[in-house]
């Protein structure tokens, strides 16, 4: 028999030096400052990004010539980035809702794995996602990518990885700057309004083929993986697929995605939106989640039994979204418009049902082989943070599985018309996310709290408009 030793092949000396400097040809993520210094200097980045999502993931940062990033720069943020509402405002402090009295710094910490161009900037520009910590290095708990980093963390300790897999649906609209009027459909090549009824249509794709071969080689040029590109059932609305993979990552790649989606239609005279219900006729926008739990050690899918089954895990995981994303909502639909999505009879579940392969159910479980074994939370808008939400849903799961949860028998039949078996607005499901004990572990008690006042914040400044509903139906008649 041959020896390990002596069957290992000699490495060459321009086989080194291609391994050594394979980081350079990475479209995305290097290992070291060392490193990131001579992939910039390769592509003659003349400017860094460094971007954090806040609580809307709206990318918050700050801009810099890449000679003073590599030059150990320190970079801060007011923590009162964290604590205003969609429209820039700072809510009043009440109850567990507090501001840092000093309104100090927090440190961005580049996450240098995250590195990658700005293909849509004219001067070479490269982007890099951070963490935050405070001045003394301390993590910001709060903030949404550590928020979804302690759940991760809370399933390493049981030597699970979990493993999601986002859709993400959006719609291109007309562009638009007079917020009084609805929002319109765009014209596509063909020069005619787009209208509804194009569900998986090619047609309806290539009326945007420009726009999409945009958004493909933008995401390309970041390092960003898109598995399929569909059109939904909406005029001009499209779902996006990714790869499986780690939910941070993948959380990463949504934030990043959005951008890339936004600046692509721009450039084509459109606007994309991800708002959960942007046209009242037509369908809402989700943010599907699938979601599968490995062992870390064998990488073998325990929702699966060794028979092929599924097991135990698999069970208590969809009793803990049954029991606890209802409580968990607002994190997966973060918006008073959120809740104008989950009306019955509008392709969108309005339960906390499970079925299998049955898309009237909250949690829909795909058929798939073991090894794919995987539930599929059809619940979350795709207005949401997608720290946020796949925090929140891999949490619901996570505690099903810790606390033996046993679900519901499985949905038969449709489940989606009729009554809504989930918090009906805003106030309501923040008032669910605060009396839920079991989230104080998860996501930490002072993200519940600042999330809490930043959601009561805009729910204050949405009363303030009146709507055409009222001026329509109360002027003259009461």
């Amino acid at each position: 028999m041959t020896s390990r030793k002596a069957g290992k092949p000699a490495a060459s000396k321009s086989g080194s030096r291609k391994s050594a400097s394979a980081y350079l040809d990475a479209k995305r993520g290097v290992s070291s400052w060392s490193q990131a210094s001579e992939w910039l200097r390769v592509r003659g980045i003349e400017d860094i990004e460094c971007i954090t999502p806040d609580f809307a993931g709206v990318a918050r940062g700050k801009m810099m010539p890449s000679s003073k990033f590599t030059s150990n720069t320190s970079l801060s943020l007011p923590s009162a980035v964290f604590r205003h509402t969609i429209s820039g405002e700072y809510p009043e402090e009440t109850g567990d809702f507090r501001y840092d009295p000093l309104d100090g710094d927090l440190k961005l910490m580049p996450d240098l794995s995250t590195l990658s161009v700005v293909p849509w900037e004219s001067d070479p520009t490269a982007q890099v996602v951070c963490d935050m910590v405070k001045t003394n290095g301390e993590t910001v708990a709060y903030t949404p990518r550590n928020v979804l980093r302690r759940v991760v963390d809370l399933y390493t300790k049981r030597g699970w990885k979990p493993v999601v897999a986002p859709e993400i649906e959006f719609y291109l609209v007309a562009q638009h700057d007079d917020p009084d009027y609805p929002l319109r459909p765009p014209k596509g090549r063909s020069g005619r309004t787009i209208t509804g009824g194009q569900s998986y249509s090619i047609a309806g794709v290539n009326e945007f083929d420009e726009l999409v071969d945009d958004i493909y080689d933008f995401s390309d040029k970041q390092g960003l993986e898109i598995d399929t590109l569909i059109h939904e059932e909406g005029p001009a609305q499209m779902e996006i697929n990714l790869r499986h993979g780690d939910p941070v990552e993948l959380a990463d790649q949504v934030f990043m995605f959005k951008r890339t989606i936004r600046e692509a239609a721009i450039k084509h005279g459109v606007f994309a939106t991800f708002m959960a219900k942007p046209m009242q006729e037509y369908a809402g926008s989700a943010m599907h989640i699938h979601q599968s739990v490995v062992d870390a050690e064998t990488g073998r899918n325990i929702f699966s039994n060794a028979d092929g089954g599924p097991s135990q895990a698999f069970f208590n995981f969809l009793g803990g979204m049954q029991h606890y994303v209802p409580k968990a909502l607002v994190m997966m639909a973060p918006y008073v418009n959120s809740y104008r999505r989950l009306t019955p009879d509008m392709a969108c579940p309005v339960n906390n049902a499970w079925g299998y392969d049955n898309r009237t159910t909250a949690f829909r479980v795909p058929h798939s082989d073991a090894a794919a074994r995987r539930v599929e939370n059809r619940l979350p808008s795709s207005d949401a943070n997608s720290y946020l939400a796949l925090a929140a849903s891999l949490a619901c799961g996570y505690l099903g599985m810790v606390n033996g949860i046993v679900p519901s028998d499985p949905a038969e039949e449709t489940v989606n018309e009729g009554s809504v078996d989930l918090p009906r607005g805003l106030l309501e499901a923040v008032s669910l996310l605060e009396s839920e004990s079991a989230f104080a572990d998860m996501f930490g008690q002072e993200f519940i709290n600042t999330y809490a006042g930043v959601k009561r914040g805009e729910f204050e400044t949405f009363m303030q408009v009146i709507s055409p509903w009222e001026r329509e139906f109360l002027l003259l008649n009461v």
